[in-house]
Formats: C-alpha cells, structure tokens, sequence
C-alpha cells in the first residue's frame, strides 16, 4: 500500500498562520469605507449616510460592539442598517447598545435571514460552490426578529421591510422603498411597485440581498440609490482576484462598493460580521460605509461650430 504524501511542515505552518490571521486579526479589523455619490441636484448641500451591515452579533463582540458605537463621531445624517444584524437568541440589547450613540439621528433597516433563523452549524466549504439560498430553513423564526424591530422603531428609526416612506434628511426630502430579504423569499416588491416620487430630492432603494431582479424593478422605478449587503464582500477572498463567490445572483465584480446597476447607483456593504460557524475574514475586513451624497455634475456646454 502507497503511503499517503505527509504536509510539509512549513506548508502546515503557514496554513495554520493563515486560518490563525484570518479568525483572529482580519476578521477584527473594522474599517470605514468613504464614497462620494453624485446623485443630488448642482445647489444641494451633501449629506452623509452611515450604513452598516451584516453584524450577526453575538452578545460577547466587546470590541465590534465598541466599533459600532464610535461611528456616532462621524455625524451621519441618516443611518441605514441593510440586515442580518443577529445570530444569538440574546443579542438584541447588545445590538441596541452598540447603535445607542446613532438613535438620536433619523435611521431605517431591513431584515435578513439571519434575523429570523439562528445560524446552525455546517461544512462552511460549501459556500465556496453553491447559495445558502437553497437551504432548509425553519418554518419558524427562532431569534427575536420582533424584538429588534420594536426597538428600533421605538428609537424611532424606520421598518422598511415591504414598504415606502418619505422622511427629512438634512435639507433633503427623501422617499425610501424597502423590501424584505429576497434570500428567503420573503421579498414583496409588488406591495411598493411604481414609480417612486420624481419630486423628491433622493429616492432610496433599500434591500438585503442584491438580487440583480429587484435592483432593475427599483431601478425602473426611478430609485436613484440602491444599498444592500448580503455578500460578506466575498468573506474569503483571493488577492488580485477578488471574491470566489456572492451568494446570490450579483456579479462577482460588484460583490462589494459603489457600482452602478442601469440608471441607479448601487452600493453593496461588506458587512462587519461572520457566521459564529464560519469566523473568518480573508482579503476581506468587515466594514461599514459612509456615503456622501453630492450634486451631480452639470452637463458640459456642447462645443461650438
């Protein structure tokens, strides 16, 4: 019988290192992302949005929890969570004291998946060849999605999970469409269909998961900014390559950041978090955004004869 080939020990080392630095340094290295977005009218004063994702929070992540908290320093004037903020039965009241600083400014969110289902263990290798979409899933929610969102709303920041709302940010007049998480197929973009306001200053699409079907409806809309998360940026990626997988149907090339999708801007979050199963970050750091809204260029004079 052939003898299988042992590892070379320094290959085992820098594997070992490798899992060590991505579990343990990357995966706590929070950073913020700065993106100016031209979508206001030439005149309009800029205004800031904080989004933050995919925390799936444990009531133990002191220092994300303490991450979060500082970003009141950064003045937004709306905050948008874009979902999958849980992954414990208990970690709403961290949760709600990490974002206590941002209650004070005007703030919506949506649901993920992870709001309504605890994380369960599994072969985290198979996120690296097929969607989590098509997992078994409880019937029945078992982590306290209602409790979150009654906090929430009771600190005033906004349910937008199927619906539209038309709110105040600085001097803007703002009409937002939410839709719940399409990842469960919990999504209703028929109960907000319709052109969205033209005499609002901003139309803002909100969602979980950037299926590239719902952003081309809100584009179609006339919703001028689409924010999802979702993707986790990849979650493990390769440098000089980029994400191995999304997790939905978005391209890999626009699995994080600011791109475009047809006549909207559309910024998908990296998230700030990982599965407890899965807690690793590689070419990846958790992130949350701040988006400034700017005025769009005025088209240049067409050139004389």
């Amino acid at each position: 019988m052939r003898k299988a080939a042992a590892i070379p020990l320094s290959l085992l080392g820098l594997g070992v290192a490798g899992i060590g630095y991505a579990s343990v340094v990357e995966r706590n290295w929070f950073r913020l992302r700065r993106f100016d977005v031209p979508v206001l009218e030439p005149g309009q004063r800029p205004v800031r949005i904080l989004q933050i994702s995919d925390l799936h929070l444990t009531p133990g992540r002191t220092r994300l929890i303490n991450w979060v908290r500082s970003l009141e320093a950064l003045e937004p004037d709306l905050v948008v969570n874009t979902g999958d903020t849980l992954a414990h039965p208990d970690a709403v009241p961290a949760y709600m004291h990490a974002v206590e600083p941002l209650l004070s400014r005007p703030g919506l969110f949506v649901y993920g998946s992870n709001d309504l289902y605890a994380p369960r263990p599994k072969n985290p290798a198979r996120y690296l060849w097929r969607s989590s979409k098509s997992d078994r899933r409880q019937h029945i929610p078992n982590l306290p999605w209602n409790e979150l969102g009654d906090s929430m709303t009771a600190a005033g920041w906004l349910d937008m999970n199927n619906t539209t709302a038309r709110i105040k940010v600085g001097d803007l007049d703002v009409f937002v469409g939410g839709i719940h998480d399409s990842h469960i197929n919990r999504d209703r973009y028929d109960e907000i269909a319709g052109p969205a306001p033209t005499e609002a200053d901003l139309r803002l699409g909100v969602m979980h998961s950037p299926e590239p079907s719902n952003m081309s409806r809100f584009a179609a809309d006339g919703y001028q900014l689409l924010l999802a998360g979702h993707t986790h940026g990849g979650q493990l990626c390769i440098p000089f390559y980029g994400a191995l997988v999304t997790n939905c149907g978005i391209d890999r090339a626009r699995v994080k950041g600011l791109h475009r999708h047809e006549s909207a801007w559309l910024h998908v979050s990296a998230g700030l978090g990982t599965s407890p199963y899965a807690p690793a970050r590689f070419s990846c750091p958790p992130e949350a955004t701040l988006l400034t809204l700017v005025p769009r260029r005025p088209p240049r004079p067409a050139d004389g004869p």
